[in-house]
């Protein structure tokens, strides 16, 4: 029992976390995972299965993400709701639901440990959606607007008047400002192609 305390060593995870270095998390569990496999160690009951899992949905991984959900033991699957409504945020991004990326988030009352990661990666996701939007769309409904960047309306409608869109009050449609692209933010063609399908499916 002492050899597998010091092969399970979450030091480093637990300081990744700390410092905020989100980005991080997935590769180092990865790493620890196959050590401790190739170990022998039976580590599936300690292992922190919602943290592994956010690390790669908050990179944008959503195939290792089901690959780790996958390989879960079905007890954790059943005894451990924060593993299951972090899978739930992984699936709303899989089927591109992304209303239901934001409802994910808000239904569940993460603890101490996770809910700063949720917090970040729910602040990306918004940032990452919003420069879609100003990619894909010259006018858009503040109805749209709101759904895609998970707020109210008339919170989306404070957000983004701050970034220079306007607001035709009378139409409910905001204007969007065009920003200049840099090297850092191309676009993904099929990413706003799959926004502009799921806002036709949303109006007919």
């Amino acid at each position: 029992m002492e050899e597998e305390a010091t092969t399970m060593d979450f030091s480093l995870l637990t300081d990744a976390i700390a410092s905020k270095s989100y980005d991080k998390i997935a590769d180092m569990c990865d790493n620890l995972m196959l050590q401790v496999s190739a170990e022998g160690v039976n580590f599936q009951n300690d292992w922190p299965y919602a943290v592994h899992l956010l690390g790669h949905i908050y990179v944008g991984d959503i195939n290792s993400a089901r690959f780790v959900w996958k390989s879960m033991p079905l007890a954790i699957k059943e005894n451990q709701p924060e593993v299951i409504a972090v899978c739930v945020i992984g699936q709303r991004l899989w089927t591109r639901d992304y209303a239901g990326v934001y409802e994910a988030i808000r239904s569940f009352d993460w603890s101490p440990q996770i809910q700063p990661i949720v917090a970040a990666f729910s602040d990306n996701y918004t940032k990452k959606m919003f420069q879609l939007l100003v990619a894909g769309y010259s006018t858009i409904s503040v109805q749209d607007t709101a759904l895609f960047l998970g707020m109210t309306e008339d919170d989306v409608t404070k957000y983004v008047l701050v970034e220079g869109w306007c607001l035709d009050s009378a139409a409910r449609m905001f204007t969007v400002k065009k920003q200049s692209v840099t090297t850092e933010q191309k676009l993904d063609p099929s990413k706003l192609q799959r926004l502009t399908e799921y806002v036709f499916h949303l109006e007919h």
